[in-house]
């Protein structure tokens, strides 16, 4: 069987670290309930000056052998909205040591999930940018940036629309030696926190990893003599906590 996880995080760009805006989005992965139709992501600076962050969102499409590619969201078909995710506002002006919201907003239907690339991506104000500043403090803004050695540093995150009737519907599937999680429902669960340790030296595991296993996929793994297997299975609001053990 396929196995699919969802493991993006988008890089951003920087010239060093002395001065700036430094900005922080929070968790990576997001998830809009099939009852919700908006969601407030908050951005915080932690830096020394403004930051004026521009948010973009593509559509994430997966092409029949599972390969994903980001696109546009598309008006929906009477032209007048859109169909898919908007962030209200796209233009963002954070103070330093500070915190503004954008807020996700969902028009279209629900009758499958969606995936969403939210981007996060401080720029220096220009006249096309629609951010609302005048000439003066655009231009007081550069100076104050060129006095030294700028972080700017952008972030992206995955939201997930999960459909109006969600449903989540798990098997487990264990043999002496493969254990799978099969995703049977109809919205993406989290295979969370996955670590594989030896039995006998408690300092030897592997990296905490976090799996993203959505409808009709499964995720699973060879079972290693004389190691443990923990994770945490997260539906929605529901979390299990399981412990695979093989001597």
């Amino acid at each position: 069987m396929k196995r699919l996880s969802l493991l993006w995080v988008f890089g951003g760009f920087c010239a060093g670290a002395d001065a700036g805006p430094q900005i922080n989005v929070g968790t990576v992965y997001d998830y809009l309930d099939g009852s919700q139709s908006t969601y407030l992501k908050r951005v915080f600076n932690s830096g020394d000056s403004t930051a004026f962050v521009k948010v973009n969102v593509l559509e994430i499409i997966y092409d029949g052998d599972g390969t994903p590619r980001e696109v546009p969201v598309r008006a929906a078909s009477d032209g007048a909205s859109r169909n898919g995710l908007m962030a209200s506002p796209a233009r963002l002006i954070v103070p330093a040591q500070g915190m503004q919201g954008t807020r996700l907003l969902y028009m279209g239907e629900r009758d499958r999930e969606r995936y969403f690339r939210v981007r996060f991506v401080p720029v220096v104000p220009e006249k096309e940018d629609d951010f609302v500043v005048s000439g003066e403090e655009r231009e007081a803004y550069k100076k104050t940036l060129s006095a030294g050695v700028n972080v700017m540093t952008g972030f992206g995150t995955v939201f997930f629309v999960r459909p109006a009737d969600a449903r989540f519907d798990t098997q487990l599937n264990e043999t002496d030696g493969r254990y799978e999680v099969r995703n049977n429902g109809n919205t993406v669960l989290v295979v969370d926190e996955f670590k594989s340790c030896s039995l006998t030296e408690e300092a030897d595991c592997g990296a905490t990893v976090k799996h993203h296993v959505m409808a009709g996929r499964t995720f699973g793994f060879d079972k290693e003599k004389g190691r443990e297997y923990r994770f945490r299975l997260v539906e929605g609001e529901r979390k299990q906590d399981i412990k695979v053990v093989s001597r």
